[in-house]
């Protein structure tokens, strides 16, 4: 997929945070934490970029997935404690490891919708994941993912603001 399509896709995943972090009322960090998915969104293309690395190789796998949500998550652990805070330094090492590797299983799950897929698994497994809906460069379908991950954001806006005051 392209930069709309990868955008519309970590969109779409962050909606349920999103709406759950509202819901607690937690509003800023709710949207920090979409700027941040589309802000994410293409870190694994970024691979086309250096010399020697495979596109759609390593950064398209769940092993760096987890490495964005690890580093999102100290991140989020630090800063808790930079406040003294220990429920904070928890609850925003959580949320960057929720939001640093979902965006990025968000991208995987996009491409595995290209008849050029995706290993997610390598190198241990050499599973192969494609469903063949769309070329990469598919603008409907593309525009049609940013389409759904913006309706998503807006719904989980607005539901999770209106519970925000019950709980």
């Amino acid at each position: 997929m392209h930069r709309e399509g990868h955008i519309g896709a970590a969109l779409l995943a962050y909606a349920p945070v999103g709406f759950v972090a509202l819901a607690l009322g937690f509003q800023g960090i709710a949207v920090l934490g979409a700027i941040g998915a589309g802000a994410l969104a293409m870190v694994p293309d970024y691979d086309q970029n250096i010399p020697g690395i495979r596109h759609r190789g390593i950064t398209h796998t769940v092993w760096f997935a987890g490495l964005v949500g690890l580093v999102l998550g100290v991140a989020g652990v630090a800063i808790g404690f930079g406040q003294n805070d220990l429920l904070a330094a928890m609850g925003l090492g959580m949320f960057g490891t929720v939001v640093g590797s979902g965006t990025i299983l968000s991208h995987i799950a996009a491409d595995s919708l290209t008849p050029m897929g995706v290993e997610p698994y390598a190198p241990i497994r050499d599973d192969h994941y494609t469903y063949g809906v769309a070329r990469a460069s598919n603008t409907l379908a593309n525009y049609g993912l940013l389409i759904l991950g913006g309706v998503a954001i807006v719904v989980a806006l607005a539901a999770g603001s209106a519970l925000s005051g019950v709980f």
